[in-house]
C-alpha cells in the first residue's frame, strides 16, 4: 500500500497546536503530519479529497473506532478532536463509500472514483461482508485479473500464477472439493474472454455484476419490535428493508425513500413516519442511542441522495460527466490506435516470417539444382570419357582386322610347293579366317556400344541442359542470388537484402476514416441515441450470454460441492434462485403492499 506523507505547516499565529492524522484508504495511506488544532471534519475530509484528486466526494467518508468501540463517521461541522476520536498520534481515519449509487455505471463519473469502490466491494465480498454465489465469485474474480494484468497472453502466463492473488471468498473455496489449480482454470477461461477490455472497463464490469447481489450497499443493524423480536433493519439507497434474524438476505418489508416523510428517534426508540396521514409510524427499539445516531445519520445521507439522483444535474456534475466523456473517447481513440499498431506490427512480423521463409526454401531449391547440375557434368564427363575409349577400341579392331585381312590375301596368293605346305596354310588360313571374323564381331559389337555411348551423352547434356534452365528459372525469381552455372555466376541475394532492409515503422493512419475526439453537439443527439440503443441491445445480449456461462459453471461445479460445507446463506440464495426471485423482484414484492400493512406486519413479526 503507497505511503504519502503530507507535512503541512500550521497557519496559527507563533506555531500554535497542531496533531497528526493518518488516513487509509483502499489503495494509499496518508500521513497528514500537521493539522491545525482547531480543524473540523470537513477541513479534513477536503484535504484528503484534493490529496487524491476525488470530486464525488459525497459517496465517501472518514470512518474511525470511538472510544467505546462502536464505528463512528467523523461529523464535518464539528472539529475532529471535538469528536470521539482515538487518541493515538497519529490519528486513525479510515476513508470509506459511506453512501452507494443505485447504478454504477450512470452516476459513477471519475475514474478514481469507480476504482476506489471497485476496491471497497471487492474487499468486502473477499470478506464475505457480502454474499456472493460461487459461479458468480468466479467470474467477478475473471473481471478482478484482467483489471490488474491486462489482456491474457497464453506465452507469458505460466500456471499458479493467480496463486498469490486473493480472488475468492474462502466460504466458496471450502464449499467445492476443488484444488487452487482448478479454481484458477475455471477463472482463466474467462479471464481469456476479456481479451481487448481496459482496466476500468474491467473495474466497471465487475461493479455492474456485484450491484445486483443482495448485500450490495447495505448497512445492517439489530432492532427489536415492540414484540421483542429481534430483527434486521437495512439501509441502502433505495430504502429501509426489514429481514427476519436468520435471513438478511429477503427483505420482509421495503420502505421506499419515496415513501417515508420523516425520521426520528429518541433514546433507543426510532421512529419512521410514512407518507400519508392515516399510515401509523414504524417505530423499532435498537440495543444503543449512539447506534440510532448512526441508522439515522445514513437514512438521511441516503434519502439526500435518492431525491437529487432524481433532479436535473447540476452544472458542476454536468461539466464532470461532459469531462468524463471526452476522456473515455480519448482513451476509445488511443486504444484503437494501438489496437491498429499492435495490429499492423503483427502482420508485419509474419509477413517478414514468411518471406524469410520463402527464401529459406528458394536457398534450398538452390542448392538442389546446384547439386543436380554438378551431378550431370559429372555424369555427361564419365560418358563422354567412355565413348572415347570405346571408339578407339574400336578404331583398333578394325585395324586388327584389316591387318589379318590382308595377311590372308597374301597367304592365298602365295604358292605352296607342298601338300603338306598347302594343308599347313589352309589350316592357318582357316584360323586367321576365324580371328578375322571374331574380331569383326568385336568390332561391330564395339561400334555398337560407341552408338549407345553417344546416345547416353546425348541425354545426359538433354538433362543437363534441363537443370541449367531451372537454376535459370529459380534466378530469374531472384535475380542477385549468387549461383554457378559452368563458368558463369549468376546473383541470387535480393531476397535476402529485401529482408535486411525491411523494417517495421510506425504508420500514420487513422481508425474508420478519421477519429474525431470532439465533443457531441446538438446535432448528434440523433446518432448518439443510436449508439446507446445500439449498446443496449449489445448488453442485453452479453447480459444472456453471461447467464449461460453461469450456469453452465453451476452445474460443472455442483458435482464436486460438499455439502457439510454449505451455509446459510448458501441455502437461501438457493431457495430464491429456485423460486425464480431475484435481489429487484424480492424488493418490489416487499413494497407491493400498502404502507400501512407493513406496519401492521411489522408489528406482528
Amino acid at each position: 500500500m503507497p505511503f504519502v506523507n503530507m507535512k503541512k505547516a500550521s497557519t496559527q499565529a507563533g506555531g500554535g497546536k497542531s496533531f497528526a492524522v493518518r488516513v487509509t484508504t483502499m489503495d494509499a495511506e496518508l500521513e497528514f503530519s500537521y493539522i491545525e488544532h482547531k480543524a473540523t471534519g470537513k477541513d479534513l475530509f477536503e484535504l484528503v479529497c484534493r490529496t487524491i484528486g476525488l470530486r464525488e466526494t459525497w459517496y465517501f467518508g472518514l470512518q474511525f473506532v470511538d472510544s467505546k468501540g462502536y464505528i463512528s463517521w467523523l461529523k464535518f461541522d464539528k472539529k475532529v478532536l471535538d469528536q470521539d476520536v482515538p487518541k493515538d498520534s497519529p490519528v486513525p481515519f479510515l476513508f470509506l463509500a459511506k453512501f452507494y449509487p443505485e447504478d454504477v455505471s450512470e452516476e459513477l463519473i471519475q475514474e478514481i472514483t469507480q476504482h476506489l469502490f471497485f476496491l471497497q466491494v471487492k474487499q468486502s465480498i473477499l470478506n464475505m461482508d457480502i454474499y456472493c454465489p460461487p459461479e458468480a465469485s468466479v467470474l467477478l474474480a475473471s473481471y478482478a485479473v484482467q483489471a490488474k494484468y491486462g489482456d491474457y497472453d497464453p506465452g507469458n502466463y505460466k500456471p499458479g500464477m493467480l496463486s498469490s492473488d486473493d480472488l475468492l471468498p474462502q466460504r466458496v473455496i471450502d464449499q467445492y472439493q476443488m484444488t487452487p489449480e482448478m479454481w484458477e482454470d475455471r477463472i482463466k477461461e474467462w479471464y481469456a474472454d476479456h481479451k481487448g477490455m481496459s482496466s476500468d472497463e474491467a473495474e466497471m464490469e465487475y461493479l455492474k455484476i456485484a450491484q445486483d447481489l443482495e448485500q450490495y450497499g447495505v448497512n445492517y443493524f439489530q432492532i427489536k419490535n415492540k414484540k421483542n423480536s429481534e430483527l434486521w433493519l437495512g439501509v441502502d439507497a433505495l430504502g429501509l428493508n426489514v429481514y427476519n434474524q436468520d435471513n438478511r438476505l429477503e427483505p420482509k418489508i421495503t420502505f421506499p425513500w419515496s415513501e417515508v416523510k420523516n425520521i426520528s428517534f429518541k433514546e433507543k426508540k426510532f421512529v419512521i413516519k410514512p407518507v400519508g396521514k392515516k399510515v401509523p409510524d414504524f417505530i423499532f427499539y435498537a440495543p444503543k442511542v449512539k447506534i440510532n445516531k448512526l441508522i439515522l445519520e445514513l437514512c438521511v445521507g441516503n434519502h439526500e441522495l435518492f431525491m437529487r439522483r432524481r433532479k436535473p444535474d447540476s452544472m458542476e456534475i454536468q461539466q464532470m460527466k461532459a469531462n468524463a466523456r471526452d476522456e473515455r473517447q480519448r482513451k476509445r481513440c488511443d486504444r484503437a490506435k494501438l489496437a491498429k499498431e499492435k495490429q499492423l506490427k503483427e502482420e508485419a512480423l509474419k509477413e517478414k516470417a514468411d518471406l524469410e521463409r520463402k527464401l529459406s526454401q528458394m536457398q534450398d531449391e538452390v542448392r538442389t539444382a546446384q547439386e543436380m547440375l554438378k551431378r550431370s557434368e559429372e555424369t555427361t564427363d564419365l560418358l563422354a570419357e567412355k565413348a572415347r575409349f570405346a571408339e578407339e577400341e574400336a578404331q583398333l579392331l578394325t585395324q586388327k582386322a584389316n591387318d589379318a585381312e590382308r595377311e590372308i590375301q597374301s597367304i592365298k596368293i602365295t604358292a605352296i610347293k607342298t601338300e603338306e605346305e598347302r594343308i599347313l596354310m589352309e589350316y592357318r588360313a582357316r584360323e586367321y579366317e576365324m580371328i578375322a571374323t571374331k574380331l569383326l564381331e568385336d568390332s561391330e559389337r564395339r561400334a555398337k556400344e560407341a552408338d549407345q555411348l553417344k546416345e547416353e551423352l546425348s541425354q545426359a547434356r538433354l538433362s543437363e541442359k534441363l537443370a541449367k534452365e531451372r537454376l535459370l528459372e529459380v534466378a530469374r525469381i531472384s535475380p542477385s542470388y549468387p549461383v554457378c552455372i559452368g563458368n558463369t555466376m549468376f546473383p541470387l541475394a535480393s531476397l535476402t537484402s529485401d529482408l535486411s532492409d525491411f523494417q517495421i515503422g510506425t504508420p500514420q493512419f487513422s481508425v474508420d476514416g478519421e477519429i474525431s475526439c470532439e465533443l457531441l453537439g446538438d446535432g448528434d443527439m440523433d446518432q448518439l441515441s443510436q449508439e446507446i440503443e445500439r449498446e443496449r441491445v449489445e448488453y442485453m445480449e452479453k447480459s444472456k450470454h453471461l447467464q449461460e456461462q453461469l450456469k453452465e459453471l453451476k452445474s460443472e461445479i455442483e458435482v464436486l460441492k460438499v455439502e457439510e460445507k454449505e451455509t446459510d446463506l448458501d441455502r437461501l440464495h438457493d431457495s430464491s434462485i429456485q423460486r425464480g426471485d431475484s435481489k429487484y423482484s424480492t424488493l418490489r414484492q416487499a413494497k407491493a403492499s400498502s404502507a400501512q400493512a407493513r406496519v401492521a406486519f411489522f408489528e406482528e413479526l
